[in-house]
């Protein structure tokens, strides 16, 4: 598998004592697909169930990378105001890049999940993990969906983070997670040494590698 893999020695056990503790009713999602090899260490470290939570970035014209926006299920999408502004765009001009990013969503939440159930958070303690954050928009769209099914406790963790998307997010989750927050910060797979893009077979085969042992 082509996971990605961070530059210099990130042990596992770097998480250890970094992290609220986690009862064996709580569970671990993770966000957008590259998030999925770095979840399922954090999932066999904290005895932690493993699940898939889909978000799509919502891109600005000509810059499909730099996020203005993101959708999680079939909530309405999450937009940066101050993203929009500096466009002088409204998040109208967007409808047709969020229909598409809709439609990948639920092709991928069919391909990852199949027939498994969506788990229940209510009243359960929830990690989500990403392999980084940038802007930290999925991770917005993603933290309030999840908030709205009322969990226990809402923790986000990943390996690297931007100074900005780290004091954005703080006032989304209970408690955030960043092993990194360099200051240098451009873009997360700087701070990878392999930053290759999983398929969706890899995906796949994570999830089933991990619920087959844990």
């Amino acid at each position: 598998m082509t996971a990605p893999t961070p530059a210099g020695n990130w042990p596992s056990d770097s998480w250890n004592g970094r992290t609220p503790a986690i009862s064996s009713t709580g569970w671990s999602s993770t966000c957008p697909a590259g998030g999925v090899p770095v979840a399922a260490e954090i999932s066999r470290a904290l005895h932690a169930p493993l699940d898939v939570l889909v978000a799509r970035k919502i891109g600005a014209p000509g810059r499909p990378e730099t996020a203005v926006g993101a959708l999680v299920d079939d909530e309405p999408a999450v937009f940066d105001r101050r993203s929009l502004d500096a466009l002088e765009l409204t998040a109208d001009a967007f409808d047709s890049e969020v229909a598409r990013e809709r439609d990948e969503l639920h092709r991928r939440e069919h391909v990852y999940r199949g027939d498994r159930p969506v788990p229940d958070a209510r009243g359960r303690a929830v990690v989500l993990v990403d392999d980084g954050l940038a802007t930290g928009l999925t991770a917005t769209a993603a933290l309030r969906h999840l908030r709205r099914q009322d969990p226990g406790r809402l923790v986000l963790a990943v390996p690297v983070c931007s100074p900005h998307a780290a004091g954005e997010l703080r006032a989304e989750a209970d408690d955030l997670v960043c092993l990194e927050q360099p200051g240098s910060f451009r873009a997360v797979g700087e701070w990878y040494e392999d930053f290759g893009r999983l398929t969706d077979t890899e995906v796949v085969d994570t999830l089933r590698t991990f619920h087959a042992t844990a």
